[in-house]
């Protein structure tokens, strides 16, 4: 079996059911309409095995090769708050942790101060089910995340702190696909 087939049989079996029956049958609870599925697209420019995040397309593509991607619909960073550049994923977790930066909190402290220190991951937690954190070249991380939300309200919008947010089935796609060191480009906005 080649590359390409062994990604395009991983590949069918995500978009099946990122994750199983549960997805499917989470979606159609959902009512999630059918251009926020994830769905095969082609694509010009990137080689395979990259994220590409393109702000006007409220879009995630994960590169396959030949020319296709998988395209999942995400929310994006509010004005102001979008940091286009290029990244890694120098981490991956299931039911992350999450405390919100220092920025968070001074910008809106009546949402986040009570956070401060951090909240358990869970169902609850604005990370969502997994998340891949995404380093700086040459630095650290960057505090920028793709990461879940149970929410499909937040996708196609500029919703976030900085991070491109998808929904938790198809964030734990992603994740069960993408390796840590994988390139990550967060298009500039415009």
């Amino acid at each position: 079996m080649d590359r390409r087939a062994l990604i395009l049989s991983g590949l069918a079996a995500a978009l099946a059911g990122a994750g199983g029956a549960h997805a499917q049958s989470f979606e159609r609870r959902r009512e999630v309409p059918s251009d926020l599925r994830p769905r095969i697209v082609r694509i010009s420019g990137p080689g395979p095995g990259e994220i590409h995040v393109v702000p006007r397309d409220f879009a995630l593509y994960w590169t396959l090769g030949d020319g296709n991607a998988i395209r999942y619909a995400c929310g994006i960073g509010r004005p102001g708050l979008y940091q286009a550049g290029t990244f890694y994923v120098g981490d991956k977790r299931k039911w992350p942790r999450w405390t919100p930066t220092p920025g968070m909190i001074a910008r809106e402290p009546e949402i986040y101060a009570k956070w401060r220190n951090g909240m358990p991951g869970g169902p609850g937690n604005p990370l969502g089910a997994r998340a891949l954190y995404l380093y700086r070249p040459g630095g650290g991380d960057s505090f920028l995340r793709i990461h879940g939300s149970p929410d499909p309200g937040g996708l196609g919008r500029e919703v976030s702190n900085g991070c491109a947010r998808l929904m938790n089935e198809h964030v734990i796609a992603l994740y069960d696909q993408v390796p840590l060191r994988t390139t990550v480009v967060l298009h500039p906005k415009g």
